[in-house]
């Protein structure tokens, strides 16, 4: 998108907020598997960027999910199970329970980090009659995954409900080191090749390259070239099993913007400060510090050359570590002008402090190839999170009461994602009449009259938000 367009869209959406771009998306992927070894597979870490998963899933073999959230994610999308690989350090028992109970578990495959991993998993599967599909997890010397013995161990005493399809490796993000990766690689046929001599073959590799994503101006063509020197040293791997990389920045981070707005600029001991709306808790970028770094950044508003100063951008944070970015040379710059940061599709959305201050979280758009733009979350007030319930009332259960209410008067909606359900005729006047009386019976409300309208109906994130200042006022 150009800066036109960029600057159409924060004329009709609040800043700050996230833009993920379809047609990027499409091109990114399209290029690592043009670059990569002929017939690799590609698997999707969600943690990167859970908003991206419909998108990515048409593009990629597999999903990783790390959660039970990112698994109530990836169903409530209504995703393809077969592609699931569930994985994590932490496998809720309960959580575990509840996949092995449905029969879909046994498209999906499962990740075993420790010993006791793998007898729960063991466990399960026996007491639902399931057979698992396991990939073991081989440590790089962290808190992750298995010792070399263990995985010997495993192999060396199958249990008839389980089936091993392969080993997972996984070093590290944002690796630089193409001889790094080829050490790895060398060790890796080596282990796999043990393997196979004592225990037959081993279907699949699974493994986490860590392909670095250039955030900053002074690294800006790195990132490929990493990319193409691993891309040579994966095609000298001698592994005759499937190759699977699991990618979640490499793939998601360049079809991202995060836009935030100026709202204030003052002149402090001659340095010059600009204040916007957003700030460190929605926009993280590996390897920054204090800002010590300058980020992919445009000023969408056109100016001319003349009159330019460097400006410090400050965040709306309450903290002197929340700096953008420094000394950046920008021309006249004035309230309401708008930043935008690139590279903002990978980890910037989640791994911020987003919960400080109770601000808001950003709202989420997505540019689709052909164009149309949907908003995927609107901004939502955090400010209840962080309230102490004295009075005992269920305000995390708000949200999935309410759900339950809509989806029983009307099925056939993505409630989570829908921003128009009257503009768009989703709920009818019978419709709407029914939601009145039951948000008004479970939530203890009353909704006058004046409170119906478009503005509070249309989706079900401006209807929790209506129940929480209504009980509020009441």
């Amino acid at each position: 998108m150009d800066k036109i367009e960029l600057l159409e869209l924060t004329r009709r959406f609040p800043t700050p907020f996230y833009l993920f771009d379809g047609e990027t998306l499409e091109r990114r992927v399209a290029h690592l598997r043009e670059v990569l070894p002929r017939d690799t597979a590609l698997c999707y870490a969600v943690k990167a960027n859970p908003f991206l998963a419909r998108e990515v899933s048409t593009l990629v073999e597999r999903l990783e999910i790390c959660s039970p959230g990112e698994y109530a994610i990836c169903r409530q999308l209504g995703l393809e199970p077969s592609q699931y690989v569930i994985s994590g350090v932490y496998k809720d028992p309960q959580w575990m329970e509840e996949l092995a109970s449905r029969e879909d578990v046994e498209k999906m495959i499962c990740t075993v980090e420790s010993m006791a991993q793998y007898h729960l998993l063991c466990q399960v599967a026996r007491k639902y009659g399931r057979q698992l599909k396991l990939l073991l997890r081989l440590t790089s010397g962290s808190q992750f995954g298995l010792e070399r013995q263990e995985i010997h161990q495993i192999l060396a005493q199958p249990d008839p409900q389980i089936e091993v399809r392969g080993i997972q490796y996984f070093s590290g993000t944002q690796k630089t080191s193409v001889k790094r990766l080829g050490r790895e690689l060398r060790m890796l046929e080596e282990f796999l090749s043990s393997l196979r001599d004592q225990y037959g073959p081993i279907p699949e590799l699974e493994l986490g390259p860590g392909f670095p994503v250039s955030y900053f101006t002074d690294d800006a063509e790195r990132d490929e070239e990493v990319l193409l020197q691993a891309a040579q040293q994966l095609a000298q791997l001698s592994f005759p099993g499937k190759l699977t990389l699991e990618l979640g920045r490499s793939i998601a981070a360049s079809c991202g913007t995060y836009m935030t707005r100026v709202v204030d600029r003052k002149t402090n001991q001659s340095q010059h400060y600009a204040i916007v709306d957003g700030g460190i808790h929605q926009l993280v970028y590996f390897g920054q510090s204090m800002a010590m770094r300058r980020p992919q950044v445009e000023l969408l508003q056109p100016r001319d050359e003349d009159g330019v100063e460097n400006w410090n951008i400050c965040g709306s944070l309450c903290t002197v570590n929340d700096i953008l970015v420094k000394q950046l040379p920008l021309s006249r710059l004035e309230v309401g002008d708008v930043l935008a940061f690139g590279n903002a599709g990978a980890y910037c959305m989640t791994e911020g402090i987003s919960l400080f201050l109770s601000r808001d979280l950003p709202g989420v758009l997505l540019r689709r190839p052909d164009g149309q733009v949907l908003c995927l979350r609107s901004p939502v007030q955090t400010c209840t999170w962080n309230t102490p319930n004295y009075e005992n009332r269920k305000r995390d259960d708000t949200m999935e009461q309410l759900l339950e209410i809509l989806n029983e008067i009307q099925p056939d909606v993505d409630y989570l994602h829908c921003e128009e359900l009257i503009d768009g005729h989703y709920l009818d006047s019978l419709d709407i009449l029914s939601l009145v009386a039951e948000m008004e019976d479970a939530f203890d409300i009353t909704v006058p009259t004046v409170e119906i309208i478009p503005e509070n109906f249309n989706s079900a994130q401006r209807l929790w938000e209506m129940i929480q200042r209504l009980r509020e006022e009441g």
